[in-house]
């Protein structure tokens, strides 16, 4: 037998290989290493008769990948695609199979300690997780599984590897110390101790109480406490959990004050050794005095009940006044309620509007397929509206009642429960029914169900909906007019007293400087209204709903801002006027009457 390098184009898959005859097999798991690595592991080849040619006896799958590989890059230099082969002398079939049937069959994949063993050798010499992984085909979840052996002792990794002990076991074993490792095999080699093994093993590390990474309030990046990390998982635990409650006390302080700041009565912390029973409470607006109550759970979960007051104080009608209205200098110019508020409704505008453009619609779509997006899975935008004035004042608007139409237009047309409250999600013959159906409508009807698909999937607060309302020139005096939800939410004085300026001039803001909120707002209502003999503001937005957006003060804090400034940083990158250049990307025509009703097939 000798070694030789010969082009993909000399061989073939010889009658003898014990895969002949089959399609072509699936070679994903091999194929990231050929890519990178090309082939390493020599195919057995033999002559097959013609000049300079050979067939595969064994290696198939070798062949298979490289021939891939040697497509998706155009490769057709011969000496360019030569692969290493053991080139056996002519011999009979019968041997020739048997050879086959051994390099196929003899081979026992590595054990994990085996697989440890050289992935440690490869990270000595400079190689990364993401390096391993894509050289092996593997995730790196799973390479970051192999290396967590390192930390274990050797002896349970041999126990490990004779499978003495289980894998549950070995994964809270990467959490120990080597003190704790080695009393845990005190306990394995003494008969009559009790040796906790899988889940147990945790308790028996943390000393009963395990509190995960992922409950922490806090930003972890600046804890300065000690954290375990599961080597084999993602995630990681508090090894003090007298260091991690203090953190967790002041994040919990803070989120506290933020509550309060917000208006609510007042914030309620339910301790872990009590519990807060939903039963004995009922919900509250925060107008009605609702209060906040901070549930913290024994192994460091934090669950925040927005809105409830007590039975007793609900049958008695019962209210807690507000906290003072002490400002703070430094804080956002509107609080998280009103950028809800603001978000859902202009949300709720954008959407309307683009019922009437679906070729818009069907550009954004595809923009959803390629990029993605945290709601693309067909998945309706839960509009969250987090209290039930917001709620009421989006329900009310004239947008959300513009595309509640629509959508029912569209249930309709798909046969559906025309009080489902969405179209994603309603359909009870899967995708193959929807689809026959949508076969059945004309061009226009199919649009127009793609139109508001694309409507419910659209997220709210997203710089999609800041570049959707610029493109379509969403107007919001069509579709918003300042209600009670907007004035309750609203309380920074120095933005009400900008805005007077806006509504009623310099002069009567200067007058007003002095006032209190209350004053101001009543300015703005009797300007709006045109009563108390103030002349009346026609179609006035406050600054942050308007498209573009733009902020009151330099303090800013407005999410729309940042969403607009987003879209102003990509249209920037768009200065490459030839569309074949890499990177570049088109900007979204203006909406015309012949795209709007172009053939789908177009």
């Amino acid at each position: 037998m000798k070694l030789d390098f010969i082009p993909l184009d000399k061989l073939s898959v010889s009658r003898t290989n014990m895969r002949y005859g089959r399609k072509d097999p699936d070679v994903s798991d091999i194929l990231p290493t050929v890519r990178k690595r090309g082939v390493i592991q020599t195919l057995i080849v033999r002559p097959n008769g013609e000049e300079g040619a050979f067939e595969i006896v064994a290696g198939w799958r070798r062949f298979v990948a490289a021939s891939i590989v040697a497509a998706e890059t155009g490769e057709d230099d011969p000496q360019a695609t030569m692969l290493p082969c053991a080139i056996l002398e002519p011999g009979d079939d019968a041997a020739a199979l048997e050879i086959s049937m051994i390099e196929n069959m003899a081979r026992l994949d590595a054990d994990e300690v085996t697989q440890w063993e050289s992935f440690t050798r490869l990270v000595k010499q400079g190689q990364g997780v993401d390096d391993i992984a894509a050289t092996f085909g593997l995730p790196e979840l799973t390479v970051k599984r192999v290396l967590a052996l390192g930390n274990l002792l050797p002896r349970i990794r041999d126990l490990y590897r004779k499978e003495k002990i289980d894998t549950a076991t070995v994964r809270h074993l990467t959490l120990a110390s080597k003190s704790q490792q080695k009393a845990w095999l005190v306990l394995m080699d003494d008969p009559q101790a009790w040796c906790p093994t899988g889940h147990q093993l945790k308790g028996w590390l943390f000393g009963g109480q395990s509190i995960p990474v992922k409950h922490a309030l806090f930003e972890v990046a600046t804890y300065t406490g000690q954290i375990v990390t599961d080597l084999f998982g993602e995630g990681g635990y508090f090894a003090d959990a007298e260091a991690f409650w203090t953190a967790q006390n002041a994040a919990i302080d803070n989120r506290r004050a933020a509550f309060i700041d917000e208006g609510w009565s007042d914030v309620v912390i339910v301790p872990p050794s009590e519990q807060f029973a939903t039963w004995e409470h009922e919900r509250a607006q925060k107008r009605k005095g609702g209060r906040v109550y901070v549930d913290v759970r024994a192994n460091g979960e934090v669950i925040f009940h927005e809105g409830y007051v007590t039975r007793k104080e609900a049958r008695a009608g019962a209210k807690v006044e507000g906290p003072g209205t002490g400002e703070k200098a430094t804080r956002p110019e509107i609080s998280s309620m009103m950028q809800t508020y603001i978000d859902l409704h202009r949300h709720a505008a954008v959407r309307a509007d683009l019922l009437a453009h679906p070729g818009v619609a069907l550009r954004l779509m595809v923009a959803h397929a390629i990029a993605g997006s945290h709601l693309w899975r067909a998945t309706p935008d839960p509009r969250t509206p987090r209290s039930e004035c917001i709620a009421e004042s989006v329900e009310n608007s004239s947008a959300e009642g513009v595309f509640d139409t629509g959508r029912r237009a569209v249930l309709g047309l798909l046969g559906f429960d025309a009080q489902a409250p969405t179209v994603c999600g309603s359909a009870i013959d899967g995708v193959t029914g929807v689809f026959l159906r949508l076969l059945d409508l004309p061009d226009p009807a199919v649009m127009d169900v793609f139109a508001v698909v694309m409507g419910e999937t659209l997220a709210s607060g997203s710089a999609a909906v800041e570049a959707l309302g610029l493109h379509l020139g969403t107007d919001m005096t069509a579709h918003w007019q300042a209600d009670d939800a907007f004035f309750e939410l609203i309380r920074d004085k120095e933005v009400l007293g900008r805005i007077v300026a806006e509504v009623a001039g310099d002069t009567v803001a200067a007058a007003n400087a002095g006032e209190k909120t209350k004053v101001l707002k009543s300015v703005i209502r009797d300007c709006l209204d045109g009563t108390n003999g103030r002349a009346r503001v026609e179609r006035w937005v406050p600054r942050w709903i308007a498209f573009p957006p733009s902020a009151y003060t330099e303090r800013g804090g407005v999410g729309t801002v940042k969403a607009l400034a987003k879209v102003e940083h990509l249209r920037e990158q768009q200065d490459d006027p030839d569309p074949d250049a890499p990177g570049a990307v088109l900007a979204l025509p203006a909406p015309e009457p012949e795209a709007e009703t172009m053939p789908l097939a177009a």
